[in-house]
């Protein structure tokens, strides 16, 4: 212990810096004889939650000793350049002191990092190895540079972590730039040898004698840029003790939200499918005869209800997958943050925290409050979150309870990504092409975490374009998706095989605003094949139980050529059908037999027609790839406000028309709330120079498991 203080005191010197340090008896309680013993209570878990006694816990105390000596203090940096379990603890710990995590490192090309190192002037020799192909009596003691060969030739025969990612080596500094007095020279050491192991020996390296070369600037230097104005009084070490008894505080909604939605002029309005394992629930405030209270009125209520939906269901926040939060006026994104927030926390979802998509629709045009809030649950506990809340150069990050993308039977549903430059957290320069190009970028890199590539895994890609991107050349848009699409391809297949590729459908929709004035966001949705979801006697059962079934003619509608111009499908192993299908006023008119007067809403009559051959085509193509209505996920219906068709009676045309379909199809069965999400937005199109649609609809349909 006396050593390993020496050498903290000695590296304070070198860097001119002061060091808190936390001293709470964990070292006395679990280090003895000169062996470390974990503690019986001690969390292997990947994920972390508060406990007392942990060094997380220690590191909590710390950290808020240092904001109550510096408070101007707001981030904490990390080396974390693989591991899961380190990030997410110090994300713990920021996350309840109101901190940034910096991971600068994270999910960075190791053999880059590790030439980076060498070339930026860092000095480290292996004072522990432990891994095969690294022997005690032969590399400790060796720098960096001089096993750089050795190492990558390790990596190439076992995988080896270049930067010792695995534990299969452990360092120390000599020197690098952040020294800036002296460097350190080690004079004598000693080689000690934990396990003799044949294949992979452990060894340790023990330093006996040093001494310092200067660098040319006294330690005493009264330089106030070196010591950022902080005295360095004796060592520089303080010790911090005491028991972790501080939590972070839980926002609290002071008003009784029962209370405030009876007391409402308004009335909720909701969907729901549950109609399968994942089923999805809409809720929003028709707001016809008064001006909205506000936006966080609006959303406590909203969150509220869904809330006690959830409840009544048997779920909680912890079983939802997926969240779509559309707000009225993006210039109250903070305010619409902070309520969010108050309901769902990363203390409520045990298996972590949603992944959600924001974006501004023309709510209060279509006469509706000022938020609106679907969300995607799942019956089962099976998902698996990807939540980094660190600052890094791998993607941006998502500070809060909100994820990057989560996985649930085979589906990887991604965060809305917009073009932002993960260090700096800020927009791309260079217009709506440089912003769809990293929001690509960042979607690839979210999707290398799952071992797959959205150039071949998507299903299906949302686009929101924002109002600005109107007078701008969406032409290029299109042009160059396909481009950025084909190099990530190129780049993912150089690193891993790709069995099969699939035709994602592609939908751009046009909002008011987006998060941070972006141009673009993308939300792309994934399939990832994975042994457990593909299995062909799984697939062969479920197939046999429709292979009967023939799509039939309703309502009159015959099969028809001009029918395939208005969807897109992708059906992924006969367990996944994803449908986009968007009806234009051409359309219409060919669905109504009659022209359509500029300029006019659509009649009661002429909506019908609409919405029943819209019912009738997604039928169809459900009966002809052997799904059914009960496999359907979620089904939104966007449309374009303003012009042909008003939300009231799209929603009363829509609800009595799938009344009617129940009539004559038996297999289909209505419940008390819609099936579908209306979503007013400024238009929507399967391209980015036709965002004409009247009206589009999205459907996604999994078969359960067989």
């Amino acid at each position: 212990m006396i050593r390993l203080m020496n050498w903290i005191a000695l590296c304070i010197k070198l860097l001119g810096i002061r060091l808190l340090l936390a001293m709470r008896n964990a070292w006395d309680c679990h280090y003895s004889e000169g062996v470390y013993k974990d503690p019986p209570d001690r969390h292997h878990e990947l994920s972390y939650k508060m406990t007392p006694g942990d060094e997380v816990e220690d590191m909590f105390l710390l950290l808020n000793e240092v904001k109550r000596q510096i408070p101007n203090i707001r981030g904490v940096s990390s080396g974390a350049i693989a591991s899961d379990y380190q990030r997410l603890r110090v994300e713990s710990v920021c996350s309840r002191l109101g901190l940034v995590s910096l991971s600068y490192l994270w999910k960075q090309d190791q053999s880059l990092l590790f030439h980076e190192m060498i070339t930026n002037g860092i000095v480290a020799i292996l004072v522990k190895v432990a891994a095969i192909g690294l022997h005690p009596a032969k590399h400790l003691g060796k720098e960096l540079a001089e096993v750089k060969s050795h190492l990558h030739h390790l990596n190439g025969l076992y995988g080896s972590n270049v930067c010792g990612e695995g534990g299969e080596y452990e360092t120390l500094t000599l020197d690098c730039p952040l020294f800036k007095f002296a460097r350190i020279v080690l004079d004598d050491f000693q080689v000690i040898l934990h396990s003799p192991d044949s294949i992979a020996p452990v060894g340790v390296l023990h330093p006996l004698a040093y001494h310092l070369e200067s660098k040319g600037l006294s330690i005493d230097s009264g330089d106030s840029n070196i010591n950022n104005g902080i005295s360095l009084d004796g060592n520089g070490i303080y010790e911090i003790e005491g028991d972790c008894s501080l939590h972070a505080e839980q926002s609290q909604i002071s008003k009784s939200l029962s209370v405030m939605i009876e007391k409402t002029t308004y009335h909720l309005q909701m969907s729901k499918t549950d109609r399968g394992d994942t089923f999805s629930i809409c809720c929003w405030l028709q707001d016809l005869h008064r001006s909205s209270t506000g936006l966080q009125s609006d959303l406590e209520v909203v969150l509220s209800h869904l809330e006690s939906q959830l409840k009544e269901c048997g779920f909680t926040w912890e079983d939802v997958l997926y969240i779509h939060l559309y707000i009225a006026d993006m210039n109250e994104f903070a305010v619409a943050n902070e309520t969010y927030v108050s309901f769902i926390t990363q203390e409520k979802c045990r298996f972590g925290v949603p992944s959600r998509s924001t974006v501004e629709l023309p709510l209060l045009q279509a006469g509706l409050g000022k938020a609106y809030v679907e969300v995607l649950v799942s019956r089962d506990k099976t998902k698996k979150v990807l939540h980094v809340q660190s600052i890094s150069r791998w993607a941006p990050s998502c500070i809060g309870p909100y994820s990057q993308a989560t996985l649930h039977n085979g589906i990887l549903h991604m965060a809305g990504q917009l073009g932002l430059d993960p260090p700096t957290m800020t927009l791309c320069e260079g217009g709506i092409i440089s912003e769809l190009e990293q929001a690509l970028l960042n979607s690839e890199a979210i999707a290398d975490c799952f071992r797959c590539s959205i150039s071949s895994s998507a299903i299906s890609f949302v686009v929101y374009c924002s109002m600005q991107t109107v007078s701008l050349n969406r032409a290029e848009v299109q042009d160059q998706w396909e481009v950025f699409l084909e190099k990530l391809k190129k780049l993912h297949s150089a690193k891993r095989s790709v069995s099969e590729v699939f035709n994602p459908n592609l939908l751009f929709v046009l909002v008011p605003q987006l998060p941070r004035r972006a141009l673009v966001e993308i939300k792309p949705t994934l399939f990832i094949m994975e042994d457990d979801n593909t299995g062909s006697e799984k697939s062969d059962v479920c197939i046999q139980d429709q292979e009967h079934a023939t799509p039939q003619s309703y309502w009159g509608f015959q099969e028809d050529p001009w029918h395939d111009s208005c969807f897109q499908k992708c059906i992924v192993l006969e367990n996944l059908c994803a449908i986009m299908l968007s009806i234009t006023s051409e359309n219409i008119a060919d669905i109504c037999n009659d022209s359509l007067v500029s300029g006019h809403s659509l009649s009661q009559g002429q909506t019908e027609k609409v919405a029943k051959f819209c019912i009738y085509l997604i039928d169809k193509i459900l009966t002809e790839n052997l799904f059914s209505w009960k496999n359907t996920m979620y089904l939104r219906v966007y449309f374009q406000t303003g012009s042909l068709v008003q939300m009231e009676m799209l929603s009363l045309v829509f609800s009595q028309a799938f009344q009617d379909f129940a009539e004559i199809n038996l297999k289909f069965k209505t419940g008390p709330d819609p099936i579908f999400n209306l979503v007013p937005v400024l238009g929507s199109g399967r391209s980015a120079t036709s965002m004409d649609a009247v009206l589009t609809c999205e459907l996604l349909a999994q078969k359960p498991p067989c």
